[in-house]
């Protein structure tokens, strides 16, 4: 490099700082900064701060930020985003006049974060160039459109009992180790590659089980098209607090992109116990079980952000799973109740069922949706409706029969077929069933074509009927698309299956 050219880049670059230096004039004005009058356990109590307003993203000592949850006449609550272990009383504390927000974009594929949008993965920082709030309003009702695509699950008790439809928020719950998240994480791990977006959200969850199914997604490919936001329980309840909302911002994003979002929120009974323990700390007053009294109102506000949007708003969805963790199957409790009236169905999972191996544990008697029968594909209303009157009979005759009493040649034939339809239900881990694989298998065991065949055989006689339906029609998601009961397709199904199984029986 030549002297003339390094002394004419140099003198471009101080023309530069100087016509820089020349437009900018400062303003001086007057800034608020408050004191901190107590730390206790992420919660600061604070004055001097008259202007701040609600929800306010405020600066501690250091610089630990924290959110601005109660405005009192003297002083002002604050939960904590971060460690309180530098702060003490008599620090400062300085307004920045914005709300929480977080980074969201394409860059959180694939990544693990906390729900500030910091990396927790050890990969570097996530390089997200739009900011959104963590706390948004719900969509209007008028942007709004009717739930009535199919968010297929893979699993066959789900799909054809129980529908989910894209934009609807379906509640799982069941007591401790029934297999709740293991449902969330199928769901997750069943969607196709780029079909749709999904978060997996931790809340206050062992590290060693968040690890484990973090791990699970990455196995099976799930991470290149998921992120996981994860808070554990030794972080601050203020962490705690905006973890779902975070998640829910972080999707917003895509679906506002016209894409489809699934996120899984795991668990809010941690959430509503750290919003519990936030409120008593600032000193609310305490209502039913110590709950605040508006603990329904910071799960309704957050699942209100789910739905599926008209096509001139983007056409993206938001599918919400939240799930609840019950005590001695008590469906009953109070945070249970509030989640069940908020969603739009719940899947719940029984303790029996699992202790029994009948996996998964959905419990189709108090199980139910009330959006996805809707967003069903037209094959599963041939054999839907059977099933379930089926099944529910059956269940209250096994009950019954437990008894010891004499039964007729009527009933002991419908609960073989109803043992039948259970055996054919469970189904194994990351063993997905396309719809097409699913209307085959139910149609027949609906037909009772299972019924000649030992329990035990079940597994054999699926893979038969898949087989013999893949003969039959080379394309077997033609089944999943038939319309009506009439369609000629499913007597020629019914008969290629019986020709099938009556190979097997031989």
């Amino acid at each position: 490099m030549s002297g003339e050219f390094l002394e004419k880049t140099i003198n471009e670059a101080l023309d530069a700082v100087a016509e820089g230096i020349a437009g900018y004039s400062p303003e001086l004005g007057p800034q608020e900064v408050g004191r901190i009058i107590s730390v206790v356990q992420g919660v600061v109590q604070a004055e001097g701060l008259g202007s701040v307003r609600s929800e306010e993203l405020l600066m501690l000592g250091s610089g630990v930020p924290g959110l601005v949850l109660d405005i009192l006449p003297d002083k002002v609550g604050i939960a904590l985003l971060g460690t309180g272990d530098t702060l003490m009383a008599g620090d400062e504390v300085e307004r920045t006049g914005s709300v929480l927000d977080i980074p969201v974009g394409e860059a959180l594929i694939g990544r693990v974060v906390d729900p500030l949008g910091r990396p927790l993965d050890g990969r570097g920082p996530v390089s997200c160039t739009e900011r959104l709030p963590v706390e948004r309003e719900a969509p209007p009702i008028l942007h709004r459109a009717p739930v009535n695509a199919p968010l297929q699950t893979g699993l066959k008790v789900l799909d054809t009992l129980i529908p989910i439809g894209r934009g609807q928020r379906e509640l799982i719950l069941g007591d401790r180790q029934t297999g709740k998240t293991a449902i969330a994480l199928d769901l997750i791990c069943n969607q196709p590659q780029g079909d749709v977006v999904c978060i997996y959200c931790a809340i206050s969850q062992r590290s060693s089980s968040v690890a484990r199914t973090l791990a699970e997604m990455e196995r099976r490919g799930a991470m290149a098209y998921s992120f996981a936001v994860v808070v554990e329980g030794g972080d601050s309840p203020g962490m705690q607090y905006i973890a779902p909302y975070s998640a829910t911002a972080m999707g917003e994003y895509f679906m506002r992109q016209g894409r489809d979002v699934l996120v899984v929120y795991d668990d809010l009974t941690r959430h509503a116990q750290a919003y519990r323990q936030l409120s008593l700390l600032l000193r609310r007053p305490p209502g039913r079980e110590a709950f605040p009294g508006d603990i329904f109102y910071i799960h309704s506000r957050l699942l209100e952000r789910s739905t599926r949007l008209k096509a001139e708003h983007g056409g993206g969805t938001l599918t919400a799973l939240p799930i609840i963790e019950t005590e001695a199957q008590n469906l009953s409790a109070y945070i249970p109740t509030n989640l069940i009236s908020i969603t739009d169905g719940q899947i719940y999972l029984n303790p029996d069922l699992f202790h029994k191996a009948i996996l998964p544990a959905v419990d189709v008697g108090k199980s139910v949706s009330r959006v996805g029968g809707r967003a069903q594909l037209p094959g599963y209303a041939k054999v839907a409706g059977e099933l379930r009157l089926t099944y529910s009979q059956f269940q209250e005759l096994e009950a019954f029969a437990r008894f010891g009493t004499r039964l007729d040649e009527d009933t002991r034939t419908k609960l073989e077929h109803g043992r039948r339809v259970r055996e054919i239900l469970k189904q194994d881990r990351f063993s997905p069933l396309t719809p097409g694989e699913q209307v085959a298998v139910l149609l027949a065991v609906a037909e009772g074509l299972f019924d000649a065949l030992p329990v035990e055989r079940m597994g054999d006689a699926q893979a038969v009927v898949i087989k013999a339906a893949a003969d039959t029609f080379g394309d077997v998601e033609r089944l999943a698309r038939a319309q009506g009961k009439q369609d000629p397709v499913w007597q020629q199904a019914i008969g290629a299956f019986a020709a099938a199984l009556a190979a097997m029986e031989k």
